[in-house]
Protein backbone atom coordinates (compact mmCIF):
# COMPACT_ATOMS: atom_id res chain seq x y z
CA UNK A 1 0.00 0.00 0.00
CA UNK A 2 1.26 3.43 -0.91
CA UNK A 3 2.45 5.42 2.10
CA UNK A 4 0.77 8.81 2.39
CA UNK A 5 2.41 11.69 4.23
CA UNK A 6 0.39 13.39 6.88
CA UNK A 7 -1.43 16.55 5.83
CA UNK A 8 -2.28 19.48 8.00
CA UNK A 9 -5.92 19.34 6.88
CA UNK A 10 -8.17 16.91 5.04
CA UNK A 11 -11.58 18.03 3.77
CA UNK A 12 -14.11 15.27 3.03
CA UNK A 13 -16.61 16.32 0.38
CA UNK A 14 -16.62 18.96 -2.35
CA UNK A 15 -20.03 20.57 -2.25
CA UNK A 16 -20.39 24.29 -1.47
CA UNK A 17 -19.17 23.75 2.11
CA UNK A 18 -16.14 21.67 1.17
CA UNK A 19 -15.10 23.88 -1.74
CA UNK A 20 -15.39 27.06 0.32
CA UNK A 21 -13.37 25.41 3.09
CA UNK A 22 -10.71 24.49 0.52
CA UNK A 23 -10.41 28.10 -0.68
CA UNK A 24 -10.08 29.45 2.87
CA UNK A 25 -7.57 26.74 3.81
CA UNK A 26 -5.51 27.53 0.71
CA UNK A 27 -5.50 31.22 1.56
CA UNK A 28 -4.15 30.30 4.99
CA UNK A 29 -1.50 28.20 3.20
CA UNK A 30 -2.49 25.00 4.95
CA UNK A 31 -1.25 21.75 3.45
CA UNK A 32 -4.72 20.57 2.40
CA UNK A 33 -6.18 17.53 0.68
CA UNK A 34 -9.80 17.24 -0.49
CA UNK A 35 -11.23 13.72 -0.71
CA UNK A 36 -14.52 13.47 -2.58
CA UNK A 37 -16.43 11.14 -4.84
CA UNK A 38 -17.70 14.05 -6.95
CA UNK A 39 -17.77 17.83 -7.12
CA UNK A 40 -20.81 19.97 -6.45
CA UNK A 41 -22.95 17.85 -4.17
CA UNK A 42 -26.62 18.75 -3.95
CA UNK A 43 -26.01 22.17 -5.48
CA UNK A 44 -25.84 20.45 -8.86
CA UNK A 45 -29.49 19.44 -8.46
CA UNK A 46 -30.79 23.01 -8.28
CA UNK A 47 -32.16 24.38 -11.51
CA UNK A 48 -33.04 27.96 -10.56
CA UNK A 49 -30.93 29.63 -7.85
CA UNK A 50 -32.11 33.14 -7.06
CA UNK A 51 -30.91 33.56 -3.48
CA UNK A 52 -27.11 33.28 -3.73
CA UNK A 53 -25.71 36.76 -3.21
CA UNK A 54 -24.15 38.24 -6.32
CA UNK A 55 -26.35 36.32 -8.76
CA UNK A 56 -29.93 37.35 -9.45
CA UNK A 57 -30.23 34.02 -11.28
CA UNK A 58 -27.85 31.13 -11.84
CA UNK A 59 -28.25 27.38 -12.28
CA UNK A 60 -26.72 24.94 -9.82
CA UNK A 61 -24.40 23.55 -12.49
CA UNK A 62 -23.13 27.03 -13.38
CA UNK A 63 -22.55 27.96 -9.74
CA UNK A 64 -20.67 24.72 -9.05
CA UNK A 65 -18.50 25.32 -12.13
CA UNK A 66 -17.50 28.71 -10.74
CA UNK A 67 -16.82 27.19 -7.32
CA UNK A 68 -14.63 24.49 -8.88
CA UNK A 69 -12.68 26.99 -10.97
CA UNK A 70 -12.04 29.06 -7.85
CA UNK A 71 -10.75 26.04 -5.93
CA UNK A 72 -8.53 24.89 -8.80
CA UNK A 73 -6.99 28.37 -9.06
CA UNK A 74 -5.40 27.72 -5.65
CA UNK A 75 -3.96 24.35 -6.68
CA UNK A 76 -5.62 22.38 -3.88
CA UNK A 77 -4.91 18.64 -4.08
CA UNK A 78 -7.98 16.46 -4.73
CA UNK A 79 -8.42 12.69 -4.46
CA UNK A 80 -11.56 11.30 -6.09
CA UNK A 81 -12.89 8.49 -3.91
CA UNK A 82 -15.56 7.72 -1.31
CA UNK A 83 -14.56 7.69 2.34
CA UNK A 84 -15.50 4.54 4.25
CA UNK A 85 -14.01 5.16 7.69
CA UNK A 86 -12.44 7.83 9.86
CA UNK A 87 -10.44 6.95 12.98
CA UNK A 88 -8.51 8.85 15.62
CA UNK A 89 -4.82 7.95 15.57
CA UNK A 90 -2.89 9.59 18.42
CA UNK A 91 -3.46 13.31 17.81
CA UNK A 92 -4.37 12.88 14.15
CA UNK A 93 -7.14 11.45 11.99
CA UNK A 94 -6.85 8.50 9.62
CA UNK A 95 -9.17 8.55 6.60
CA UNK A 96 -9.77 5.31 4.71
CA UNK A 97 -11.25 5.33 1.20
CA UNK A 98 -13.26 2.71 -0.67
CA UNK A 99 -10.14 1.47 -2.47
CA UNK A 100 -8.46 0.98 0.94
CA UNK A 101 -6.09 3.92 0.67
CA UNK A 102 -5.22 5.60 3.94
CA UNK A 103 -4.59 9.29 4.55
CA UNK A 104 -3.55 11.10 7.72
CA UNK A 105 -4.32 14.66 8.79
CA UNK A 106 -3.79 16.75 11.90
CA UNK A 107 -7.23 18.36 11.42
CA UNK A 108 -10.34 17.23 9.55
CA UNK A 109 -13.39 18.93 8.04
CA UNK A 110 -16.37 16.69 7.23
CA UNK A 111 -18.54 18.31 4.55
CA UNK A 112 -19.95 15.17 2.94
CA UNK A 113 -23.55 16.38 2.56
CA UNK A 114 -26.54 14.13 2.18
CA UNK A 115 -27.81 11.41 -0.18
CA UNK A 116 -31.35 10.70 -1.40
CA UNK A 117 -33.61 8.45 0.65
CA UNK A 118 -35.08 5.50 -1.21
CA UNK A 119 -38.62 4.07 -1.34
CA UNK A 120 -37.54 0.47 -0.76
CA UNK A 121 -40.34 -0.89 -2.94
CA UNK A 122 -40.24 -3.60 -5.61
CA UNK A 123 -38.90 -2.28 -8.90
CA UNK A 124 -36.98 0.69 -7.50
CA UNK A 125 -33.53 -0.88 -7.68
CA UNK A 126 -34.33 -2.88 -10.81
CA UNK A 127 -35.28 0.23 -12.80
CA UNK A 128 -32.64 2.60 -11.47
CA UNK A 129 -31.30 4.39 -14.53
CA UNK A 130 -34.13 2.91 -16.60
CA UNK A 131 -36.90 5.20 -15.47
CA UNK A 132 -36.19 5.62 -11.76
CA UNK A 133 -34.26 8.78 -10.94
CA UNK A 134 -33.37 10.89 -7.91
CA UNK A 135 -32.37 14.17 -9.54
CA UNK A 136 -34.77 16.06 -11.80
CA UNK A 137 -32.18 18.72 -12.56
CA UNK A 138 -29.82 16.03 -13.82
CA UNK A 139 -32.26 13.73 -15.60
CA UNK A 140 -35.44 15.66 -16.47
CA UNK A 141 -34.44 16.28 -20.12
CA UNK A 142 -34.35 12.52 -20.69
CA UNK A 143 -38.10 12.35 -19.98
CA UNK A 144 -39.31 15.05 -22.35
CA UNK A 145 -42.61 13.99 -23.94
CA UNK A 146 -43.25 11.25 -21.35
CA UNK A 147 -45.68 10.99 -18.44
CA UNK A 148 -43.86 10.88 -15.12
CA UNK A 149 -44.49 10.63 -11.38
CA UNK A 150 -42.76 12.59 -8.63
CA UNK A 151 -42.78 10.98 -5.19
CA UNK A 152 -42.68 13.62 -2.47
CA UNK A 153 -44.61 16.80 -1.79
CA UNK A 154 -41.91 18.85 -0.08
CA UNK A 155 -39.82 21.56 -1.69
CA UNK A 156 -37.56 19.14 -3.53
CA UNK A 157 -40.52 17.19 -4.95
CA UNK A 158 -42.35 20.34 -6.03
CA UNK A 159 -39.20 21.78 -7.59
CA UNK A 160 -38.84 18.56 -9.57
CA UNK A 161 -42.48 18.79 -10.65
CA UNK A 162 -42.01 22.38 -11.86
CA UNK A 163 -39.08 21.32 -14.01
CA UNK A 164 -40.90 18.29 -15.39
CA UNK A 165 -44.27 19.91 -16.09
CA UNK A 166 -42.57 22.16 -18.65
CA UNK A 167 -41.48 19.24 -20.80
CA UNK A 168 -43.79 16.33 -19.90
CA UNK A 169 -47.42 15.81 -21.03
CA UNK A 170 -48.49 14.89 -17.49
CA UNK A 171 -46.90 14.87 -14.04
CA UNK A 172 -48.30 13.03 -11.00
CA UNK A 173 -47.20 14.19 -7.55
CA UNK A 174 -47.49 11.41 -4.97
CA UNK A 175 -47.42 12.50 -1.32
CA UNK A 176 -48.10 10.26 1.68
CA UNK A 177 -49.28 13.15 3.88
CA UNK A 178 -52.74 14.62 3.44
CA UNK A 179 -51.38 17.86 2.04
CA UNK A 180 -48.34 19.15 0.19
CA UNK A 181 -45.48 20.27 2.42
CA UNK A 182 -43.53 22.65 0.19
CA UNK A 183 -43.45 26.43 0.29
CA UNK A 184 -46.73 28.09 -0.64
CA UNK A 185 -45.27 29.93 -3.62
CA UNK A 186 -44.08 26.76 -5.33
CA UNK A 187 -47.31 24.96 -4.36
CA UNK A 188 -49.28 27.64 -6.18
CA UNK A 189 -47.13 27.21 -9.28
CA UNK A 190 -47.78 23.49 -9.32
CA UNK A 191 -51.48 23.65 -8.50
CA UNK A 192 -52.13 26.13 -11.31
CA UNK A 193 -50.66 23.79 -13.93
CA UNK A 194 -53.14 21.97 -16.16
CA UNK A 195 -50.89 18.95 -16.61
CA UNK A 196 -50.23 18.16 -12.93
CA UNK A 197 -52.27 15.76 -10.78
CA UNK A 198 -51.64 15.82 -7.02
CA UNK A 199 -52.32 12.59 -5.12
CA UNK A 200 -52.08 13.23 -1.39
CA UNK A 201 -52.62 10.54 1.23
CA UNK A 202 -51.04 8.15 -1.24
CA UNK A 203 -48.07 5.81 -1.05
CA UNK A 204 -46.06 3.93 -3.68
CA UNK A 205 -46.33 0.14 -3.56
CA UNK A 206 -44.45 -0.97 -6.66
CA UNK A 207 -42.73 0.25 -9.82
CA UNK A 208 -43.40 -1.89 -12.88
CA UNK A 209 -42.02 -2.15 -16.38
CA UNK A 210 -40.16 -4.24 -18.92
CA UNK A 211 -36.84 -2.90 -20.10
CA UNK A 212 -37.97 0.51 -18.83
CA UNK A 213 -40.50 1.85 -16.33
CA UNK A 214 -44.08 1.57 -17.61
CA UNK A 215 -46.19 2.21 -14.50
CA UNK A 216 -46.23 2.89 -10.79
CA UNK A 217 -48.68 1.21 -8.39
CA UNK A 218 -50.02 3.49 -5.64
CA UNK A 219 -52.32 2.98 -2.67
CA UNK A 220 -54.64 5.38 -0.87
CA UNK A 221 -53.58 5.32 2.79
CA UNK A 222 -57.15 5.86 4.00
CA UNK A 223 -59.20 3.56 1.77
CA UNK A 224 -56.42 1.10 0.77
CA UNK A 225 -57.60 1.40 -2.84
CA UNK A 226 -54.94 0.41 -5.35
CA UNK A 227 -54.33 2.36 -8.56
CA UNK A 228 -51.82 1.90 -11.37
CA UNK A 229 -50.53 5.02 -13.12
CA UNK A 230 -49.13 4.81 -16.65
CA UNK A 231 -45.79 6.60 -16.43
CA UNK A 232 -42.35 6.14 -17.94
CA UNK A 233 -40.43 7.87 -15.21
CA UNK A 234 -40.46 7.97 -11.40
CA UNK A 235 -38.55 10.71 -9.62
CA UNK A 236 -37.98 9.92 -5.94
CA UNK A 237 -37.88 13.14 -3.91
CA UNK A 238 -38.60 12.06 -0.31
CA UNK A 239 -35.71 13.68 1.47
CA UNK A 240 -32.07 13.08 2.17
CA UNK A 241 -29.93 11.19 4.68
CA UNK A 242 -26.60 12.55 6.02
CA UNK A 243 -23.46 10.91 4.66
CA UNK A 244 -22.04 10.44 8.14
CA UNK A 245 -21.67 6.70 8.81
CA UNK A 246 -17.92 6.76 8.18
CA UNK A 247 -17.33 9.14 11.09
CA UNK A 248 -19.72 7.64 13.67
CA UNK A 249 -16.88 5.98 15.60
CA UNK A 250 -15.15 9.32 16.16
CA UNK A 251 -17.99 11.73 16.92
CA UNK A 252 -21.46 11.16 18.35
CA UNK A 253 -24.26 11.74 15.84
CA UNK A 254 -27.73 13.04 16.68
CA UNK A 255 -30.91 11.00 16.17
CA UNK A 256 -31.05 12.10 12.51
CA UNK A 257 -27.42 10.95 12.02
CA UNK A 258 -26.26 14.54 11.62
CA UNK A 259 -23.00 15.81 13.13
CA UNK A 260 -23.66 18.29 15.94
CA UNK A 261 -21.59 21.47 15.65
CA UNK A 262 -21.36 24.81 17.44
CA UNK A 263 -21.45 28.26 15.84
CA UNK A 264 -17.82 27.86 14.80
CA UNK A 265 -18.37 24.54 12.97
CA UNK A 266 -16.57 22.73 15.80
CA UNK A 267 -17.61 19.25 16.91
CA UNK A 268 -16.98 17.90 20.38
CA UNK A 269 -13.74 16.32 19.13
CA UNK A 270 -10.61 18.54 19.05
CA UNK A 271 -9.43 19.05 15.48
CA UNK A 272 -12.64 17.71 13.94
CA UNK A 273 -14.89 20.22 12.20
CA UNK A 274 -18.02 19.77 10.10
CA UNK A 275 -19.94 21.98 7.68
CA UNK A 276 -22.95 21.92 5.40
CA UNK A 277 -25.90 19.58 5.25
CA UNK A 278 -24.17 16.74 7.09
CA UNK A 279 -24.40 18.84 10.28
CA UNK A 280 -27.30 19.69 12.56
CA UNK A 281 -27.42 23.29 11.31
CA UNK A 282 -31.13 23.67 10.44
CA UNK A 283 -30.72 25.95 7.41
CA UNK A 284 -29.95 23.61 4.52
CA UNK A 285 -29.09 26.24 1.94
CA UNK A 286 -26.16 26.65 -0.45
CA UNK A 287 -25.13 30.01 0.96
CA UNK A 288 -25.35 28.70 4.54
CA UNK A 289 -23.21 25.68 3.66
CA UNK A 290 -20.61 27.92 2.04
CA UNK A 291 -20.48 30.13 5.12
CA UNK A 292 -20.14 27.12 7.38
CA UNK A 293 -17.29 25.85 5.20
CA UNK A 294 -15.47 29.14 5.67
CA UNK A 295 -15.96 28.96 9.44
CA UNK A 296 -14.74 25.37 9.52
CA UNK A 297 -11.54 26.21 7.63
CA UNK A 298 -10.82 29.24 9.81
CA UNK A 299 -11.48 27.12 12.88
CA UNK A 300 -9.14 24.41 11.63
CA UNK A 301 -6.45 27.01 10.99
CA UNK A 302 -6.79 28.41 14.53
CA UNK A 303 -6.67 24.89 15.94
CA UNK A 304 -3.52 24.00 13.99
CA UNK A 305 -1.54 27.14 14.78
CA UNK A 306 -2.29 26.81 18.50
CA UNK A 307 -1.28 23.19 18.98
CA UNK A 308 2.33 21.97 19.08
CA UNK A 309 3.66 20.70 15.76
CA UNK A 310 4.91 17.10 16.10
CA UNK A 311 8.61 16.67 15.35
CA UNK A 312 7.84 13.73 13.06
CA UNK A 313 5.48 15.89 11.02
CA UNK A 314 8.14 18.60 10.54
CA UNK A 315 10.67 16.01 9.37
CA UNK A 316 8.21 14.63 6.81
CA UNK A 317 7.75 17.97 5.06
Amino acid sequence: MESKRERELIIIGAGPAGMTAAVYAARKQLDTLVITKDVGGQALWSSDIQNYLGFTFITGAELVKRFEEHVRSFGVAVEYSSVTKVSSVDDSFEVVTEDNRRFLARALIVSSGKSPRTLNVPGEKEFLGRGVAYCATCDAPLFAGKNVAVVGGGNSGLDAAVQLMRICPHVYIIEVADQLRGDEAIQNTVLRADNVTVLTGTTVKEIRGDSFVRSVVVQDVHTNNIRELDVEGVFVEIGLSPNSDFVKDVVKLNKWREIPVDCGARTGVPGLFAAGDVTDVPQKQIICAAGDGAKAALGAYSYLVRRPVPTDWLKSQ
